[in-house]
């Protein structure tokens, strides 16, 4: 099942929430910064510790002090490559595998690369649904996934795309 819905995704209550982040695990988006300040400062140091990260790439790690069981930490960007449709493309591939590989049911993502001075959200929205169109042909986790938007623009834009229930 996919959902678009509109809520806090730092307050999330399940068992999976992705973070956007850049390959030095810096956070790229308010949503970012604001999981990363809920999760605690162990769960950004192990990200750190990793060292640089492929764009693409994403890191599963315990979900720190937020209600979930674990964090995806996906890179979308580097200090040399912005954003950019591939990247979350394969961002979002990347983290539905990982998903996949840990049995994980449940994953709610932000819309990645939407920030200012990146990706419209039409253009960020067509990627993540082609890539989530493809893992499911070939996967069965995870069942249900979110994607957790803040404006009802967002909400439009994402569930007219990437389909799915609206909440």
């Amino acid at each position: 099942m996919i959902r678009v819905v509109r809520e806090v995704l730092e307050l999330w209550e399940g068992e999976c929430v992705v973070r956007p982040a850049r390959s030095d695990g810096a956070s790229v988006t308010p949503v970012a910064r604001r999981i990363e300040t809920a999760a605690g400062p162990e769960i950004l140091q192990r990200i750190e510790a990793m060292g640089e990260l492929p764009l693409g790439s994403a890191v599963l790690t315990p979900g720190g002090d937020l209600p979930v069981r674990f964090l995806l930490h996906v890179v979308l960007q580097s200090d040399r490559e912005p954003v950019t449709v591939e990247s979350v493309r394969r961002a979002t591939s990347n983290a539905l595998a990982r998903a996949a590989d840990f049995g994980i049911e449940a994953v709610a993502f932000p819309p990645l690369g939407t920030h200012a001075g990146q990706l419209e959200s039409a253009d960020a929205a067509r990627a993540m649904a082609s890539a989530l169109e493809e893992h499911r042909t070939r996967h069965d986790h995870p069942t249900d996934v979110v994607v957790v938007v803040e404006s009802e623009y967002d909400r439009d834009v994402y569930g007219r795309i990437v389909g799915g229930e609206q909440g």
